[in-house]
């Protein structure tokens, strides 16, 4: 019998409980080092048929495969990388390269298929991961998928998966995975001792201002900037030397493959090794070792080792690279974290200045500026607990926020067994045909299908024409005479514009609602007179743009531009 961590046997509950009553893919989120081998051995002895575990790079496969062992049970591998092919186990540990390439060699019938590292898992229907799936499903059309990762969320696509378990909404309806069923956060390992105890520190010396560069940048910007910063190469080279001298192993993680070249001649020759995607699968291999038996102290890589990599003796974490995702940066991070005899923490250095708490949660945007932290925002409508990036004031009061739709779960009305994400946006993008709310970033209405003006365009015609006025607007300000509004729209050098409602007319405070009421920076129910609107008006967000068509002497507000993003200046901002 097994022992399982309580954590292990959550994990193993939650994915019994799940496919008893679903067939949906599913997730589990646990991080490097919380032993999900032995979850994959738990639910391969409680297993009535042949399950698959996949795993992208031999070394993973090797990996699992032979901690599993250690468990006492019999296992095959199936990887061209290593020399294997078994097929006559009831649990087989394969390579995805291999089995794609071999799928006749498995036309049995599986319950189960595990895919580690499953963020690598494409929707595409041509791709390796999909053509075994499909492949397993001839044989098995209710075939259960479980994937194990510790970064759910990918840069270049997001979330992998739609809804989590707490109760909220992750990706998108086209996820391939349908669900996380378990998640274990960073925090509960360290605490149990499970990890070792991270000591994370800003760099004490030289860092790289990765700030100077934009946030979509070529390998080509890139290699430019840090050719310019040579002086700050070798100081932070010349530090790390000093902070390894009572370390046993130092992982650093450079930004590009010149730069790893560049920070390994600052290095000790004989105890730095370089490794990069250009780097030869047997010399990888052998650099690895040598490692791995602490005959090197220094492994600089790029992109290569942040996942299937396990060297328990890494006390030494030097991050000299931006990392857009919290999940890639705990994936960093937790290279160290594995624990080993003699090992009582280990150092993260960030000499990037990416300002991640080591133990937050994935938000699903990179941080809109430096400042930003996160913060709670409730629904107005569901009151979940949103959690975004925003600004706080000194005595940690939200400012500003930077979410777009609530992410809670609730009741599908059509249907109370199933559950879809609340309608509530905070920022949208408001369909003239029908007055649907539309992400901001919307080019087709999802109600009715009108083709929304791209405000890039809107702005340069406005722009182009002598009859129309572009207002940037930084503010509002607002006066009452009776039941009618005045407000007056302020840009940066004192140009104004106005346009009035008349609340005694129901058509000009719908219409005013329906810009505004949803848009105050604490939500209120419709404003119903002049006068309360007049009162809110220092908590209603001003518009980011103001366009106005000439009639005679006057000029008459013809669009409001709310939550712009595009290539235009707004106001107060700096190019």
């Amino acid at each position: 019998m097994l022992q399982l961590r309580d954590y292990q046997q959550a994990s193993v509950d939650a994915v019994l409980g799940h496919f008893r009553k679903s067939d949906d893919a599913a997730v589990l989120v646990l991080p490097t080092g919380a032993g999900k081998s032995i979850v994959i051995a738990e639910l391969a002895r409680l297993a009535r048929h042949p399950i698959l575990v996949l795993a992208h790079v031999k070394e993973l496969v090797e990996q699992n495969q032979s901690k599993f062992s250690a468990y006492g049970f019999e296992s095959g591998v199936f990887a061209a990388g290593l020399g294997l092919k078994q097929t006559q186990y009831p649990v087989t540990f394969a390579s995805v390269q291999s089995l794609s390439r071999n799928l006749a060699a498995f036309s049995g019938y599986y319950s189960l298929l595990v895919i580690d590292e499953c963020h690598r898992v494409s929707d595409d229907t041509d791709s390796q991961y999909q053509q075994i799936i499909q492949h397993l499903k001839q044989q098995n059309s209710q075939l259960k998928v479980l994937g194990l990762t510790a970064t759910p969320y990918r840069l270049d696509k997001g979330w992998i998966y739609q809804q989590h378990y707490h109760g909220y909404v992750r990706g998108n309806a086209e996820a391939w995975f349908k669900k996380c069923i378990y998640e274990l956060p960073m925090r509960h390992l360290i605490s149990k001792g499970y990890l070792t105890k991270p000591l994370v520190v800003d760099a004490p010396a030289a860092r790289y201002q990765f700030d100077e560069l934009p946030q979509q940048y070529s390998e080509a910007q890139l290699d430019q900037f840090l050719a310019g910063c040579p002086r700050v190469t070798q100081a932070i080279c010349k530090q790390l030397v000093k902070l390894a001298e009572q370390r046993k192993g130092a992982m650093v993680f450079a930004a590009s493959v010149n730069h790893a070249k560049e920070v390994a001649h600052y290095l000790p020759e004989e105890q730095t090794a370089v490794i990069t995607a250009e780097t030869p699968h047997a010399e990888r291999d052998s650099l690895i070792e040598r490692f791995k038996q602490q005959q090197l102290k220094f492994l600089v890589n790029v992109s290569v080792l942040t996942t299937g990599f396990d060297a328990p003796h890494v006390d030494l974490i030097a991050i000299l690279r931006r990392t857009a995702s919290v999940s890639l940066y705990q994936q960093i991070a937790g290279r160290g974290l594995r624990l080993n005899q003699g090992k009582t923490d280990c150092l993260i250095v960030d000499y990037a200045g990416n300002n991640y708490d080591l133990y937050q949660p994935e938000i699903g945007e990179t941080k809109p500026n430096p400042n930003s932290t996160l913060v709670q925002v409730n629904c107005p409508q569901c009151e979940f607990a949103n959690m975004f990036w925003g600004i706080t004031d000194k005595d940690g009061d939200v400012i500003e926020h930077y979410g777009r739709r609530c992410q809670g779960l609730v009741e599908d009305p059509l249907d109370e067994t199933k559950q879809q994400q609340c309608s509530y946006r905070y920022k949208y993008k408001q369909c003239p045909q029908c007055n649907a709310e539309n992400d901001i970033a919307a080019r087709q209405c999802q109600s009715c299908g009108f083709q929304l003006i791209d405000p890039d365009k809107q702005l340069k015609d406005a722009l182009q024409l002598k009859d129309r006025k572009v207002l940037r607007c930084s503010g509002i300000s607002a006066s009452c005479e009776g039941n009618k509004l005045k407000l007056v729209y302020h840009d940066e050098d004192g140009a104004e514009l106005s346009e009035s409602f008349n609340f005694d007319y129901a058509k000009a405070k719908q219409q005013f609602n329906a810009l505004f009421s949803r848009r105050v920076t604490e939500p209120t129910a419709s404003i119903k007179d002049a006068k309360q609107a007049e009162t809110l008006v220092t908590k209603l967000v001003a518009p980011d743009f103001v366009i106005a068509k000439k009639q005679k002497h006057y000029w008459v507000i013809e669009h409001r531009i709310f939550d712009y993003k595009g290539n235009y200046r707004k106001a107060n901002q700096q190019y």
